[in-house]
Formats: C-alpha cells, sequence, structure tokens
C-alpha cells in the first residue's frame, strides 16, 4: 500500500502538502517513535523508530451513513499516507453514546473499503475507536485539575450561557471557576462515580474568559451523561466532550496532521492549548499532531446536512440510506457509481482554503469517464416497439457481431441474436416525419404533395432495412412497425459498404429479449441550491428523479451479476442492482446518462 514520498510529486501540490514537505524537510518527524499501539508518552519512550513518515485519520462519528464529503476527505487522508510512506488510521470518534449504533460502524467500513483504502500497513491493523481511550482521557482530565487547568462548575446550561459572552462582550467567570483544585477532583470523581444528575455540573478547561475567540472561554470538558454506550456498555456515566476528545485522540495515536474542514478552524486554538498542558505534564509525546483545515465539498442539486438526510429517509423522501438518488456513498454504489471515479474526482478538484461550489455535473463526467474505459457494450431497448420485418423468413433466426468495447478489440466480439420480430426505441418510429429526421418513416406524401418512400436506416450491427407501414390501435396508438430488408446489406459481409444510410436503429430480438425492470435514476434535487433563501428544502425535490420501467434488452444481459456495470448504448451506464438482483433475474439502475442533459 505504502509508496516512497517522491511518489508526491506525481501529483498536483497543495498547502497541506507543502506543510508535510516543510516538516520532513525539517526533520521534524525524525526522532518519532511508535510502540506499536496508540497510546500515552509512556507507551512510545524508549520504543523504535515510527515506521511511518506521517501519520493522518479519518475520524467518522458513527452516527450515520457517509456522504459524498466523506468521500474527498477518505481520499486526501489515505491518499496522503499512501502518496509519503504513512499510515492513516481509520478511527471511530464514539464519544456520544445516544446517536451511535453498530449499523453506522459497519456501514462506514464498509465505504472506506469500497473506495479502495485499507487500515492495514506495516504488518499491522490501524482500526481504533474514540471509546478505547477514555480511561487516558479520563486521567489526562484529573491531571487538568490537579495542575490548575480545569474545574468542575455547578451552574445550570442555562447560567453558563449567560456568563459565556458575545463577541463584542467578555465572558464572566463562573463562581466555581477558584474552587480548590483539591475539591474540583472530588467533584469529578463523584460525577463519573454516577452521583450526580444528567446536566448537574461539567467540567470545564480554565482557560481565559476575555478571550475574543469564544471557543477559548473555559469550554467544557466532560459532562454527565448516564447512557449506554455500543462498545463500553454502562461502565461510563461522564463522557468527553468531542473538542477535548478529538486533540487527545490524535496525540495518542502519533498523528502528525489532523486534518479536517474550516468550521474547526476557531477550535485550533484550543486543539493545541489543551494538547500543550499534557505535553508538558508529560502525558503526551512530542512532537504533536497539527491541524490543517480546509475547505468542505459543497456540491449543487445535493444536501449533505446530516439532519437534512435524515429527514428525507425518516420522511420516506427516499427509500432507506442506500437509495440511489441519496448523496451517501451507500447509495452511490447501488447507483453504479464507481470508487475510481469518486477518487477522480477529488483529484479534480483538489484541496484549499477558499469555500467554492463545485457543479454536480464535474462528478457525473468523472464517473462516465471511468465508466467509458470499464463498462463494456450491450444493447437496451428502454421504450420498446414492436418492428416485425415481413420478407425475413418466419423462424428464421441467425447471429450478428457485435464489440464488447469499441475502444478495446481485444474484448473481442458477442453474438447477438437476429430474428423476424424486433423490439426498437418507440422514438425511432415517426409517421410523418420532422425536418432532418433519418430514421424510420412509412411510404407517404412530402409536403409539397410529391410521393415519399418509406425511409432506410441499418439496424445496428445487421441489416439496413425499408419502413413500409405501421399497425395502430383504436386509439390510433403505433402498436407496430412494418419493413422489409435487404438480405445481402449484413453489417461485416461484403455487400453491406453498397448500402448507404443515414439512421442507424438500435433493436435486440423479440423472440430472445430478456424483459426487465429498469430504474432512471436523475438527480434528486431540481435546483442547485436546494432551499436557498430560507425555502423549505423538500420544495426543490426533483419528481423525476426516478422512472420504473419495463425495458428490452439483448438476451446476454440476463446473466448480469450484481454490481456489474455496462453502457447500454444511446442510453448511458447502468449497473445491476447489488440488493435486489437475482441469479439469471438482473434488476439494472441508471448510473448516469451518455451526456450532461443539465448543462445550460
Amino acid at each position: 500500500m505504502n509508496k516512497p514520498a517522491d511518489a508526491a510529486a506525481a501529483h498536483v501540490t497543495n498547502f497541506i502538502r507543502n506543510v508535510i514537505d516543510a516538516a520532513l524537510a525539517s526533520g521534524k518527524y525524525a526522532s518519532r517513535t511508535w510502540g506499536g499501539r496508540p497510546g500515552p508518552a509512556a507507551t512510545h519512550a524508549g520504543a523504535p523508530s515510527d515506521p511511518a513518515k506521517i501519520r493522518t485519520r479519518f475520524p467518522p462519528e458513527p452516527n450515520g451513513y457517509l456522504h459524498f464529503g466523506h468521500a474527498k476527505s477518505i481520499c486526501l487522508n489515505f491518499g496522503l499516507a499512501r502518496d509519503y510512506g504513512g499510515v492513516c488510521h481509520m478511527r471511530f470518534d464514539d464519544t456520544n453514546p445516544e446517536k451511535e449504533e453498530q449499523e453506522y460502524v459497519d456501514s462506514i467500513l464498509d465505504a472506506v473499503r469500497w473506495l479502495g483504502f485499507g487500515w492495514i500497513a506495516n504488518g499491522a491493523e490501524h482500526l481504533y475507536h474514540a471509546s478505547d481511550y477514555f480511561d487516558s482521557m479520563y486521567l489526562a482530565a484529573e491531571y487538568l485539575v490537579t495542575s490548575g487547568h480545569a474545574y468542575v462548575d455547578e451552574q445550570s446550561v442555562e447560567e453558563m450561557r449567560a456568563t459565556r459572552g458575545t463577541l463584542t462582550e467578555h465572558g464572566r467567570s463562573s463562581p466555581w471557576r477558584d474552587r480548590p483544585a483539591v475539591e474540583s477532583l472530588a467533584r469529578l470523581r463523584e460525577m463519573r462515580a454516577g452521583k450526580h444528575a444528567d446536566g448537574s455540573m461539567v467540567l470545564r478547561a480554565r482557560i481565559d474568559m476575555a478571550s475574543p475567540n469564544i471557543n477559548l472561554r473555559d469550554p467544557a470538558i466532560y459532562r454527565i451523561k448516564k447512557a449506554t454506550h455500543h462498545r463500553t456498555g454502562d461502565k461510563w456515566c461522564i463522557y468527553p466532550m468531542y473538542t477535548y476528545a478529538h486533540p487527545i485522540e490524535d496525540a495518542l495515536e502519533q498523528i502528525t496532521h489532523s486534518i479536517c474542514t474550516l468550521e474547526f478552524e476557531d477550535q485550533r486554538p484550543f486543539y493545541d492549548w489543551l494538547l500543550e498542558r499534557l505535553a508538558e505534564g508529560g502525558l503526551l509525546a512530542r512532537p504533536l499532531p497539527q491541524q490543517l483545515e480546509f475547505a468542505r465539498l459543497n456540491l449543487s442539486y445535493v444536501v449533505l446536512s446530516k439532519r437534512k438526510l435524515i429527514q428525507l429517509v425518516d420522511e420516506g423522501h427516499v427509500e432507506g440510506w442506500d437509495d440511489p438518488r441519496l448523496p451517501t456513498l451507500a447509495g452511490a454504489r447501488r447507483r453504479g457509481y464507481t470508487p475510481e471515479g469518486f477518487r477522480l474526482f477529488a483529484e479534480r478538484i483538489g484541496v484549499s482554503k477558499s469555500d467554492s461550489w463545485i457543479d454536480y455535473g464535474v462528478l457525473e463526467e468523472c464517473m462516465r469517464e471511468h465508466l467509458n474505459q470499464v463498462a463494456p457494450r450491450r444493447i437496451a431497448v428502454l421504450d420498446p416497439l414492436k418492428l416485425v420485418i415481413e420478407n425475413y423468413p418466419a423462424g428464421a433466426e441467425e447471429e450478428c457481431l457485435a464489440p464488447n468495447h469499441p475502444q478495446k478489440p481485444e474484448l473481442g466480439k458477442r453474438a447477438v441474436p437476429f430474428s423476424r420480430e424486433l423490439w426498437i426505441e418507440r422514438e425511432d418510429f415517426m409517421e410523418t416525419p420532422a425536418k432532418g429526421y433519418f430514421r424510420l418513416y412509412p411510404p407517404g406524401l412530402t409536403p409539397a404533395g410529391d410521393p415519399r418512400p418509406g425511409n432506410k436506416v441499418r439496424l445496428r450491427y445487421g441489416f439496413v432495412i425499408e419502413c413500409t407501414g405501421c399497425d395502430k390501435d383504436a386509439s390510433g396508438r403505433v402498436t407496430a412497425v412494418r419493413c422489409n430488408y435487404y438480405a445481402d446489406s449484413k453489417s461485416g459481409t461484403p455487400g453491406s459498404d453498397a448500402y448507404k444510410v443515414k439512421g442507424n436503429v438500435h433493436w435486440v430480438s423479440a423472440r430472445h429479449a430478456y424483459r426487465c425492470e429498469v430504474r432512471l435514476y436523475d438527480r434528486l434535487f431540481r435546483e442547485p441550491h436546494p432551499g436557498a433563501g430560507e425555502r423549505d428544502f423538500l420544495l426543490d425535490l426533483n419528481p423525476e428523479a426516478k422512472k420504473v420501467i419495463s425495458a428490452q434488452l439483448e438476451p446476454a444481459l440476463k446473466q448480469a451479476r450484481p454490481e456489474e456495470r455496462f453502457q447500454f448504448e444511446r442510453h448511458g451506464y447502468f449497473v445491476a442492482d447489488r440488493i435486489e438482483s437475482k441469479p439469471g433475474a438482473p434488476v439494472f439502475n441508471r448510473a448516469v446518462t451518455l451526456k450532461d442533459a443539465w448543462k445550460k
């Protein structure tokens, strides 16, 4: 998995890579050691040199499914570790017992693996949980109290909020701020023992109530929460706040670069303050982690807010977390998006410090680019109309040869059965042709009143045919198209060159076709910024985001395996649904069209 540091030179540079390059060039990490597992300073003291030149981490909270924004972070953190000969830790920030479930843990691990990344390096698995460190975090809290850097506050939530101050007014000290350390320590131990009610007191860092950065005005670092944790059970009834836990987790794991999104920039002073205090006390090894912030993914035509995604699922606007319309990685996988497409997307949009909007079409184009390279071609008729070749022998059939991939002749050709009755696309016939229409139409009169013969087209990979007429039902709807074929015009034979026609029509043999359910997916929202201007984002849902049709497919597609992807010629890229496809009976989802239909 690991590559030498100079492999990074092959990638477009960015400010994060510049920081890493400078750190490595200065020898900042040359003395780092690794005790074989995360732990406090004593774990790494006297241990061998760290085999990882850098350490990064991907630290989701297991309270939901990963979305497209997480894909950017995954590719960034795991990609940097790969390129610099480092290790990326897979870590769950499971410090909130009320919202976390094993289902989310499993889905997150599955998504990271699907994107092509792993956490085994240098013969060891680097899968960690914040809850593994609860003992270390609590010992750090006791140290902060005894060293005068923390105290137990017994104000109510409302009182704390009222004394915190504003952006223009300093905060006011709690009446408990200067209580003796021994008293705060006793209270902290009572909190841990479960002797006090939820919300009755918190542990706060003692920093600066007059700081212009509100995050340094004695932030809460531990709260009472009598809730069962999905990993530690009822061992704990106090839990660390995220802003306290996260830097300690990084330091215990010897993370060199803690990469997060810009909303954590204001928290960096507390991150650094906390680690410095604990390093001064000998609890953490130096050099300490460095926090770096980058702009999160802002993608048009989607919502990435966890609250809004939960609303879409809970209110039934979509069919679960893996609905192909949702911007979750589980949904994208089921839709037919590829890991390679996401990695290309992450590389293409890059990393910056400034917020900007990325058009959804960029992601779709990355998927097209990869799928065009790897997807075998197949024939599908999505809006079937019967075509009868009147002069083809009844009961006869033969094979036509079609390439599996036009740009990859080494993949060979496949046989497609041909018979007297075919399915064609309804749009490939027009009873009264519009100007410039080159597909099938019957004999008739021109606008000037002159006789007009039926049009000739080539059946792709097959014969040239001439339209002779059509059948209609009582309402006037066309039910079948009739034609004659030219027996010496078969594609690939010497006689085919004698026929010059402008139209080229897709088809499948009616006798051999596989009738199949196909889901045509499109963007979930019809507006680029759903809910903009305080509008209810649900009003911007695209009613055409999912259409279910009954299509006729070439028979080879009947054996498609779940998650096998194809280009349906003319129509786009499709995947056999990974959940609902059965052996010999796949159903297909459209991943993306051949062209961007939304481009203005």
